[in-house]
């Protein structure tokens, strides 16, 4: 078996929306497809990945650094030892010859891209869904394949939007979605406090809801919304302030009593573990956020799953960030805590397709061979796209 091409598209994201800090109007993710020389039904199989939402693509990481060197690189090279399956981990240490440590970033991303489309590929293959592999990578048992997740959106909308937040919210609740999470710090804290207390009006109690600061506040001011919320008992208080500023989550997780979340814009095992040893996190309480579409892809992720474990952690505190198919599966094989969706917001890569319900605030990953991504409409056209 071997690589014939390696090709990536830059799709953009759907929606006028923003948070406390950025406007997701001109944001794009990195498509990127792996064609094998293995045919089936007349076709080439084909692995698909993309890195993640909310960020940018990296088509000239992908197309200038990475692609050369994994379509140069031996084709044995990157297989497994019985040479049945790639490697995901030797793609992974091919794709970074020659790159120095730390610099983390977009080349972390665009590594996680190509690595997770292997996934897609060694599932397809072996025509089983990619969580299999996934659990079989992790050493666990596939008992229950339902996941928990919670509906991520509240965003902030321009003016003149017809829609509301009560209105967003309550389109979750018809979906099946039990549980949700709001932006913060866009707005005055009075207009904030005021959100919150209207989401409440839809959830069964504070621990259905958490909110996202996204990195906006200083110390002072992260202390100060802490203390006006932690009455709510919320499910999270998440990217409270920059999240390399360890020593401010260190100082909220000392003063604020509720669960802190954090680790969607963290990339590497390096990140996380100076998060452990510096950033206060606690043992059984706090929501670690680690999306392996941004760092590095699978094969870094399971080595931070790793690392969580040996320090103490569950990966029941675990709920990557992202909203998609990709992680759905990785939950479901890794058995970590749950994760978020976006139903209604970053089309075409957010969201899960038909085959994929949420019942009572769960949803299981479908059986379709690979991450299942060709069963969502709008993915299968961009992938369509991409291969044309």
């Amino acid at each position: 078996m071997k690589i014939l091409d390696i090709v990536t598209q830059s799709v953009k994201l759907e929606g006028a929306i923003s948070n406390a800090v950025v406007s997701f109007d001109d944001h794009d993710v990195s498509l990127v497809a792996v064609i094998s020389d293995v045919v089936r039904d007349g076709k080439p199989v084909v692995g698909i990945g993309f890195n993640s939402i909310g960020r940018y693509a990296q088509r000239g990481i992908l197309m200038d650094r990475i692609r050369p060197r994994i379509l140069g690189a031996p084709p044995t090279s990157l297989l497994n030892e019985n040479e049945t399956a790639f490697d995901p981990a030797k793609v992974f240490a091919v794709a970074m010859k020659n790159e120095k440590p730390g610099g983390h970033g977009d080349r972390a991303s665009a590594v996680g891209a190509l690595e997770l489309a292997f996934w897609d590929l060694n599932a397809k293959l072996q025509q089983c869904p990619a969580y299999v592999l996934i659990a079989e990578a992790a050493g666990r048992p596939v008992d229950d394949t339902r996941v928990p997740v919670y509906a991520a959106g509240g965003y902030y909308y321009p003016d003149g939007a017809s829609r509301t937040l009560r209105d967003e919210l309550q389109s979750y609740l018809d979906l099946g979605f039990d549980a949700f999470k709001i932006k913060i710090g866009g707005a005055s804290e009075a207009d904030d406090m005021t959100r919150i207390d209207e989401a409440l009006t839809l959830c069964a109690d504070g621990s259905r809801l958490a909110v996202d600061a996204n990195g906006r506040f200083s110390l002072p001011q992260g202390l100060a919304f802490g203390q006006r919320i932690e009455p709510y008992s919320l499910r999270w208080y998440e990217e409270i302030g920059d999240p390399l500023d360890f020593a401010m989550n260190q100082a909220m997780a000392h003063w604020y009593d509720g669960a802190i979340a954090t680790g969607e814009n963290l990339f590497s095992y390096q990140d996380v573990r100076n998060l452990l040893n510096f950033g206060g996190m606690r043992a059984g309480w706090d929501i670690f956020q680690m999306d392996a579409g941004l760092s590095y892809g699978l094969t870094e992720y399971l080595r931070i799953i790793d690392l969580l474990e040996r320090n103490g952690f569950s990966r029941k505190q675990v709920f990557p960030h992202g909203g998609h198919l990709i992680n759905l599966h990785i939950v479901a094989g890794m058995g970590l805590g749950g994760c978020e969706a976006y139903p209604g917001v970053f089309k075409p890569f957010g969201g899960y397709p038909a085959s994929c319900p949420v019942v009572e605030g769960t949803v299981r990953p479908s059986d379709a061979p690979g991450f299942g991504l060709e069963e969502k409409p709008d993915i299968a056209a961009a992938i369509g796209a991409l291969l044309t």
